[in-house]
């Protein structure tokens, strides 16, 4: 990849910053080294911290996402609460967690997806369980749909090892014994580690991801804040990648300085984790990039103290200049307050080969940016192990013709047996299924 700058724009100027003090910007950019790119980013508050959030219409009848040509889109299921994870089983069994942020008393108008009519309104209660859907006869609509595994506590990840199935709430990490192919789990559960409870905004999702010879199991946890404004003892064990045994004894952590890294995967080529971070609010709009990275044994990724390397956040100035001097800079910035949440490499071949061995991202959407942003999924290439720049892979979920509205918001993303890319989307209560055309 040749070494390129990209300028993330704002208009510089003097603006009042959230926490009511009035700061000065300049026109001035700070550049910071991204592997063999520079990507240079604007002062904070170059832009005011803009609230704008999206308004979800729903899928019209017969709409969907847009992928590139060659690709077809279908609706792999729907009238789900909330899917949020998707991880699909060794045997192709696809296991959907639905849970939300909790917030009791809101309703949100949800569409018929045969009619296009108003369906039902759904309150802000998560459904807090996990349906499984099964496609036997692999025609790439699942024939059977079970409730597995209910009463959980905001349940996000997922992972079947060693004869057990395990579940990532957000305040525990439970371990149920499982049989290939069973399709309700009627065993109770062992709760094996308990996890810091809720975080800001959407910060109570905690994913799982095994070491590739199954000896690990990382466990991510976000932070609960957004800078570190409620105190350290409020982020014990937080902003973290934790590693932990599958029977979750020998907890360390893992990597830190991560303020929410949701996704988890392994590069196919070079077997390195990978995670995809949501960055810090309210520094303007173009502040601060969340991103895809490699993440390295024991490195601190600068939260709360410092943003992209060793820009250091003015919030926390002067606090821990000892963390921001050693504070890595990730690999590829995804664009600020895109909410790039869900992450799977392309392992398989059914996709052109430009995909393989890449990285799908579901960006989940801004609120904190005076236009939208995100709401899309992008793909990052690889070659030889390395990363490109991100490119836009399913599009479509912004209204045409608005500022607002959108028909859905995309989250995690996942790849089947047969190669095909799923794609969670919780605000339409749908899966989405991209495969290539034959």
């Amino acid at each position: 990849m040749k070494t390129q700058t990209l300028i993330v724009t704002a208009a510089f100027m003097a603006v009042v910053a959230a926490c009511g003090q009035k700061k000065e910007s300049n026109t001035s950019t700070t550049e910071v080294a991204m592997t063999d790119t520079t990507i240079a980013l604007p002062p904070p508050y170059a832009t005011k911290s803009a609230i704008k959030f999206s308004n979800v219409i729903g899928w019209p009848a017969g709409k969907t996402p847009q992928a590139p040509a060659g690709f077809v889109v279908t609706d792999y299921a729907h009238d789900l609460e909330s899917p949020r994870c998707i991880y699909v089983a060794p045997n192709g069994d696809v296991f959907v967690s639905e849970a939300n942020t909790e917030r009791k008393g809101v309703k949100q108008t949800v569409k018929n997806v045969v009619t296009g009519q108003n369906k039902s309104e759904r309150t802000g209660e998560s459904a807090n369980r996990i349906t499984i859907l099964r496609d036997a006869n692999k025609d790439g609509k699942p024939e059977l749909r079970e409730v597995f595994l209910s009463g959980l506590n905001q349940p996000f990840g997922m992972l079947i090892l060693n004869g057990k199935f395990y579940v990532a709430n957000t305040d525990a990490l439970w371990e149920y014994p499982y049989q290939t192919g069973q399709t309700k789990m009627t065993a109770q559960g062992k709760k094996i580690l308990s996890l810091p409870a809720g975080g800001y905004n959407n910060h109570w999702t905690r994913n799982l991801l095994a070491s590739p010879d199954g000896k690990k199991i990382y466990v991510s946890v976000g932070s609960g804040s957004n800078v570190g404004e409620h105190g350290p003892e409020n982020e014990v064990r937080r902003a973290n990648i934790l590693e932990i045994n599958p029977d979750g004894s020998g907890e360390r952590v893992y990597a830190s300085g991560l303020r929410n890294p949701v996704g988890m995967d392994w590069q196919p080529e070079t077997k390195k984790l990978y995670t995809s971070v949501n960055e810090r609010d309210e520094l303007g709009d173009e502040l601060v990039p969340d991103y895809l990275t490699s993440v390295k044994e024991g490195a601190f990724y600068g939260w709360p103290y410092s943003y992209y390397g060793q820009h250091e956040d003015p919030r926390r100035k002067g606090e821990r200049p000892d963390l921001v001097k050693k504070a890595i800079v990730p690999d590829v910035p995804l664009g600020a307050h895109t909410a790039s949440l869900g992450l799977a490499f392309y392992d398989k071949s059914a996709f052109p080969e430009k995909y393989h061995n890449g990285a799908f991202i579901g960006q989940h959407g801004s609120w904190n940016r005076s236009t939208l942003a995100g709401y899309k999924v992008v793909f990052v290439p690889f070659t030889d192990g390395k990363p490109g720049e991100p490119e836009d892979f399913l599009t479509g979920f912004i209204a045409n013709g608005t500022d607002k509205d959108v028909y859905g918001r995309p989250v995690e993303v996942a790849v089947t047996p047969d190669g095909a890319l799923l794609v969670a989307d919780d605000a339409a209560g749908r899966v989405w299924r991209v495969a290539a055309s034959k």
